[in-house]
């Protein structure tokens, strides 16, 4: 899961410090995000998710199908 919110956001061409910004948090704390030292709250999951236009599933590797259901 922390690999794909890392390939997500290198993927756009944005820095931890701009992810961090978005979601309303520090760098530091985004960057544990991505580590895997912790885990991700729902609210933030879910701000990912509707920031990279993808599914939860996608993020918490249940699928390799990006897409959301519509």
């Amino acid at each position: 899961m922390y690999r794909r919110i890392r390939d997500l956001r290198e993927d756009k061409d944005l820095n931890q410090t701009q992810v961090a910004k978005i979601l309303g948090m520090s760098q530091t704390g985004y960057s544990k995000y991505e580590t895997g030292e912790n885990d991700l709250p729902t609210a933030i999951l879910i701000k990912l998710a509707d920031f990279y236009d993808v599914s939860i599933d996608y993020l918490l590797n249940r699928t390799d199908k990006q897409e959301m259901n519509k």
